[in-house]
């Protein structure tokens, strides 16, 4: 049952050799906590990951974070590309009960209005449980274009960013409802299921 109540939690995960190893500072969970800090009005708690591409730390990462962590959304960033250490989207349809098509097709929409290159990228969308997965790009600047979507030189909204429809899929899965500053990205959900302001 959907409540106010209850608290948002969310899991970020940067899936990077180089940055799990210290090679160089992990940009990935800094750009998600500011943005998400910026866009959501509702409560929420974070709980973050630093792990290297290797698709066995990823699976077990991923299933820790939704079924002990109990985190009703989980963000990944980095490891999506075509190359053989890009294993992100392989280790979380692993991990899946069920895919969700929409996310990954929509995040290449929105980059490709930026880069061709975007074809490249195998982000997938998933549930497992009762939490949605997504696998984000790994630039905090490509970060922010996807969640928040295509817009014009006025903040119109041309293509709409994933996280417009994330709040109501979290809602559809029974965990907290989730608001967010519609300057930044206005949630969508049918008005039959909207909740009064408290």
């Amino acid at each position: 049952m959907t409540t106010q109540t209850e608290v948002l939690k969310i899991g970020l995960v940067s899936v990077s050799d180089r940055a799990s190893s210290g090679v160089y500072e992990d940009k990935g969970i800094p750009a998600l906590q500011e943005w998400l800090s910026q866009a959501i009005s509702s409560p929420f708690e974070i709980v973050s990951r630093l792990i290297a591409d290797e698709q066995p730390t990823i699976e077990a990462t991923l299933i820790d974070l939704v079924d002990q962590q109990q985190c009703h959304l989980v963000l990944t960033t980095g490891g999506t590309g075509p190359a053989k250490r890009d294993v992100t989207p392989d280790a979380t349809l692993a991990i899946a009960e069920r895919e969700m098509p929409g996310f990954g097709e929509q995040m290449r929409q929105i980059s490709l209005h930026y880069v061709p290159t975007a074809i490249l990228s195998r982000q997938v969308g998933v549930i497992r449980g009762s939490s949605l997965i997504l696998n984000l790009p790994g630039q905090p600047k490509s970060i922010k274009e996807t969640l928040e979507g295509v817009k014009d030189a006025d903040g119109k909204v041309l293509v709409h960013g994933i996280f417009a429809s994330v709040p109501y899929c979290i809602q559809l899965l029974e965990g907290p409802y989730v608001e967010t500053h519609s300057a930044v990205v206005a949630a969508f959900r049918p008005k039959a299921t909207i909740l009064p302001q408290a």
